[in-house]
């Protein structure tokens, strides 16, 4: 039987989402979670990769379990896991079902404050200065669509295109010290939402102007684009699927 397991995190302790040789990761902490649970190893395959430092309000992976899983695993996880990784629910989805490859959109937001709060600095980028937020949600309209989205991607990646349907990309303001750069697409390449708001503020400090950044776009170039921005402030917030993939909730 396959399963979706849904959970979110704080990254700021943990060296990436996916297992790697140096660094404890999430990918590493679950499995460890599930093994000592489960009695067996337990291998999950995510949804997507989030780098050092980034978080997920919500992520999903899938594991196939051969048996009934056991009373309350959800609980016993939580119980089990660091306060930084919360498990919320795991479904029971059909047997070809992928986390990765069935997702039909993802979204991300990137969350920025402009002073200083001991309480937001591990999850909110701090700058400083005055941002011009209509002049960047200008130029982050021309992201809408379907585009070859190199110029904001990580060189040298093992993906087979670069392009992304991109169908929603906008700065809202919270409130007069924090705003957040909402963006959903059918999919994300290495680095991409951090080069794009990397490259959207300085749009926002005047030093790239609407066209500019549109030549960027156009440009497929990761050397055309501005400096990514902090992981802090980077969370994945929603990952859509198919309906016909879920049977009932556990």
């Amino acid at each position: 039987m396959r399963y979706f397991i849904r959970f979110a995190y704080k990254g700021t302790s943990f060296h990436g989402s996916q297992t790697q040789p140096n660094g404890v990761t999430v990918q590493e902490t679950m499995e460890q979670a599930f093994a000592t649970i489960l009695r067996t190893p337990v291998a999950l395959t995510f949804a997507g990769r989030t780098d050092a430092g980034v978080h997920a309000e919500q992520m999903v992976a899938h594991f196939d379990w051969p048996k009934d899983l056991p009373a309350n695993l959800v609980g016993r996880l939580n119980n089990l896991l660091p306060a930084s990784i919360a498990v919320e629910a795991i479904n029971p989805v059909v047997d070809d079902a992928h986390a990765r490859f069935d997702a039909t959109s993802r979204t991300y937001h990137y969350r920025i404050t402009m002073r200083k709060d001991p309480f937001l600095s591990e999850t909110r980028t701090r700058l400083s200065g005055t941002l011009d937020f209509e002049a960047m949600n200008r130029a982050a309209a021309h992201l809408l669509g379907v585009h070859d989205c190199a110029s904001f991607c990580r060189t040298h990646t093992d993906v087979k295109t670069t392009i992304c349907d991109v169908r929603e990309a906008r700065w809202v303001r919270e409130n007069d010290h924090e705003a957040t750069f909402v963006i959903t697409a059918d999919r994300f390449l290495r680095n991409m939402v951090r080069a794009v708001v990397g490259t959207l503020l300085e749009v926002g400090r005047g030093k790239l102007t609407e066209q500019q950044f549109q030549a960027v776009i156009l440009a497929q170039d990761r050397r055309a684009a501005g400096h990514s921005a902090p992981a802090e402030g980077l969370f994945l917030v929603n990952i859509t699927y198919p309906e016909h993939i879920y049977f009932c909730a556990i």
